[in-house]
């Protein structure tokens, strides 16, 4: 049986997982499109890869270790003036999905570089062997071969991108946070913070198991 207070703010409920799907869902689309490609070149650039380089290993890896090691929310009102830049507005849901995606990219590229380099050499010099392109290489052998692994850290990444999108009700950027925060804290109604919190749990055993499942059978696949 729902309780009362909750069925009152259904509307308010509905909007804020929408604003989380939004936020959430930017910065998978981030990760993916630029996550992806950034720890595969921190994969590549590795002392004894295909393009070993140190200087650019380096930098990358830096700079996803600088972005990493930053406390979220001071990462978010570090970054006003670029949000602001980027869509006009540091405030609201939009905004708020600028920082999530920069966290998001840095998270998720580590995960990748990681998956990669699970991948068992033979595989790589297999592909060296055959004359296959760097293209090749990362699509046909690499991609493969740690598909599994990839969307493991990808249902990894998407939990923690959750996580933090509750934390952007603080910074004005809407979503469940932000409505536990006003009308379960703030307004002493019990019953809505219960139900927020049984909600986001729900939610991220649903992706769990989802994600889980899903490499489990890719595995098989191999």
């Amino acid at each position: 049986m729902i309780p009362e207070s909750v069925l009152k703010y259904q509307d308010e409920i509905w909007k804020a997982i929408g604003e989380t799907f939004v936020m959430v869902g930017i910065s998978i689309g981030a990760a993916v499109l630029i996550g992806l490609p950034l720890g595969t070149l921190l994969y590549l650039f590795r002392r004894g890869q295909r393009y070993e380089n140190r200087p650019l290993f380096t930098i990358l890896g830096s700079l996803v270790n600088i972005i990493r090691s930053f406390p979220f929310l001071l990462l978010v009102v570090f970054m006003i003036p670029f949000t602001r830049m980027i869509v006009g507005t540091a405030m609201g849901t939009l905004a708020a999905a600028v920082p999530l995606s920069v966290i998001a990219i840095a998270y998720y590229a580590r995960l990748v570089e990681q998956a990669l380099l699970d991948v068992p050499k033979g595989v790589v010099e297999a592909a060296s062997s055959m004359g296959a392109s760097t293209m090749q290489l990362v699509l046909k052998f690499l991609y493969v071969e740690a598909r599994s692994g990839l969307v493991l850290g990808l249902t990894t990444a998407t939990i923690s991108f959750i996580s933090y999108s509750t934390v952007m009700g603080i910074v004005g950027g809407g979503g469940v946070g932000d409505f536990a925060i006003r009308y379960g804290y703030q307004r002493f109604e019990t019953e809505i913070m219960v139900f927020t919190i049984i909600m986001m749990i729900i939610l991220v055993q649903m992706i769990q198991f989802t994600g889980s499942r899903l490499s489990r059978w890719l595995d098989r696949r191999s």
